[in-house]
């Protein structure tokens, strides 16, 4: 794509913004487990019900002491109806996989949708991937894989190209060893719009795109306000992530950690990821769901007021600034 191209594509994206309600009557369509609180969202247009709020899998291996104790969290979270379970081949260099593949024993991964995600940008490095994770979490498929930390612009050209990894992503389509696929990154938004647009140009349609969504991220190189408004049109489903920003969100002392899952869940997200290291906070999550009511344009409005100052030049948001989120930064052999 020329770079005149990418501008129009990127001018378009932000008039969309002012042109889709990004704020839809989401309850409209919300199903919820009266005994839980949990609320059901499908996923774009896969049809699938998914939880509005999906266990992280990050902090699966970090912040556990044990591997019984991991298991344990993730059980609990499953049976009390959180479906949705994230994680991705280099998480925790492998451990957040093996982990959660263990929890999924016992009948546990026919309750869950499961996602994972690669790193490989080559055919062979993607393919090597795909089938390593399957491994570790001991299953024939994955309900859905993603191209993981999509965070450069030579990202796009690299997954589409000839002899890329979206080869071997199609490949395991193909094979069942993946139902739907998606990408995720965290730095910016004109990113997302340039591998939609490669997408597009490939005749290709993801089924799902993840994005740093929160109180947050509306002031400052926002995915809310450029990529959403796509994503809405297009009927891809939106992944949601980094409510908190890690901790840092919560650092700045201007917004409580139940208020960053209600502003997340009035968006039209099908599922807000979020990193769950205890009880405590799978209780926290749960607690969200169940007091989650839309909120109104002035509810929206007193929020972002109340955090622009501290968003207004990205210092909460790391990952967007540094390169202190970017694993394969830290370890470019990943990407093959």
């Amino acid at each position: 794509m020329q770079r005149r191209d990418f501008i129009k594509t990127a001018t378009a994206a932000a008039g969309l913004a002012a042109s889709v309600n990004i704020f839809p009557s989401l309850t409209d369509a919300d199903t919820s487990d009266r005994s839980s609180g949990m609320i059901y969202r499908t996923l774009g247009q896969t049809g699938e019900k998914v939880s509005a709020l999906g266990l992280g899998g990050y902090h699966i291996g970090k912040s556990q002491l044990t591997e019984e104790e991991s298991i344990q969290l993730i059980r609990a979270a499953v049976d009390r109806g959180m479906n949705f379970l994230d994680n991705c081949w280099d998480y925790n260099n492998g451990v957040s996989e093996i982990r959660m593949g263990k929890a999924l024993r016992e009948g546990y991964r026919q309750k869950a949708f499961l996602m994972t995600k690669i790193d490989g940008r080559t055919k062979q490095a993607a393919a090597l991937q795909i089938d390593e994770s399957l491994s570790r979490l001991q299953t024939d498929h994955v309900d859905l894989m993603q191209f993981h930390e999509v965070i450069r612009m030579e990202d796009p050209d690299r997954i589409f190209a000839s002899g890329g990894a979206m080869e071997s992503m199609l490949a395991a389509k193909r094979a069942g060893k993946v139902r739907y696929i998606g990408f995720t990154g965290h730095k910016d938004p004109f990113v997302h719009l340039r591998m939609l647009e490669l997408a597009k140009a490939h005749d290709f349609h993801f089924d799902a795109v993840q994005m740093p969504l929160n109180v947050m991220d509306t002031h400052f190189r926002s995915f809310q306000q450029q990529v959403v408004p796509v994503l809405v049109q297009e009927k891809i489903g939106i992944l949601g992530m980094k409510a908190f920003g890690d901790h840092f969100i919560l650092n700045s002392n201007t917004v409580k950690p139940i208020e960053c899952l209600h502003y997340s869940l009035n968006l039209p997200v099908s599922v807000q990821i979020t990193g769950i290291d205890s009880m405590q906070i799978l209780d926290q999550a749960f607690e969200a769901a169940k007091t989650f009511r839309p909120l109104s344009q002035q509810e929206v409005a007193a929020l972002r007021e109340r955090t622009r100052l501290a968003a207004a030049s990205g210092q909460f948001e790391l990952y967007k600034t540094t390169s202190h989120f970017d694993g394969t930064a830290h370890n470019p052999s990943y990407l093959g």
